[in-house]
């Protein structure tokens, strides 16, 4: 079953499916870290049904955003999406298959690029049932190496890679963003509270970019009440 809600009143509206990947937090979270501009072009990896893009639009309105992905009933409602809120001039879903990136879209053609990337290696844990979760979640149909290798060619020299990912992989995500000309810049952690274990990681990364880390205040996710911190009701447009 479709659902459509929108990012905030009067806002854009998203969709998503029940038999899809439904939006998650992490995809929110996400949204916040780029440091946009007008005219930027963005590219989201494995965009789904564009949520991700939805929300860099609706920060910043002046963007131009191609979503690949690779399961057409998720481009279909992207494009959905797209006329819906009148961004088909904005917003651009395109199905395929970021592994043959070269074979979809020119080299060095934007200044960002976004990726919610699935998490689990190939054996590390238990598959989900139904093939849209699997490929979300475990790198059944792409790795890490993989995305960060899309990345690096669609990037213009000096241009950004955002993603978030889990910190027990955190070793892996710097490993082959070097290797893959993909300098890390920035690194925040994101944590339920204050003293509490990361649960997951956001980081940029920059084609071509000299050495050099900066590790941000961590992203609280609620307050020792229990409510959402103001950083969190900003993301969510609240």
């Amino acid at each position: 079953m479709e659902h459509w809600e929108s990012l905030c009143p009067g806002g854009y509206r998203f969709v998503y499916d029940d038999t899809l990947f439904p939006p998650g937090t992490d995809t929110f979270l996400l949204s916040s870290l780029p440091r946009l501009r007008p005219g930027l072009r963005v590219c989201d990896l494995g965009a789904g049904t564009g949520l991700l893009g939805l929300l860099l639009l609706q920060r910043q309105p002046e963007l131009q955003v191609t979503g690949v992905e690779l399961q057409e009933e998720a481009v279909r409602l992207a494009e959905q999406a797209a006329m819906e809120n009148r961004l088909t001039n904005r917003f651009f879903p395109l199905h395929g298959d970021l592994r043959q990136i070269r074979s979809l879209l020119d080299t060095g053609s934007f200044d960002l690029v976004v990726c919610n990337p699935p998490y689990y290696a190939p054996g590390s844990g238990a598959l989900a049932a139904e093939a849209p979760r699997q490929s979300a979640r475990a790198e059944v149909h792409c790795t890490l190496e993989e995305v960060c290798q899309a990345a690096a060619y669609l990037l213009r020299w000096g241009g950004s890679f955002c993603l978030v990912h889990k910190p027990e992989r955190l070793t892996d995500l710097l490993y082959t963003l070097r290797t893959s000309h993909l300098e890390p810049k920035r690194l925040r952690f994101v944590c339920k509270t204050a003293g509490a274990a990361p649960s997951l990681v956001l980081c940029e990364s920059r084609r071509g970019g000299k050495p050099g880390l900066s590790i941000e205040p961590p992203l609280l996710l609620r307050t020792a009440a229990g409510t959402p911190t103001p950083e969190v009701d900003a993301i969510y447009f609240r």
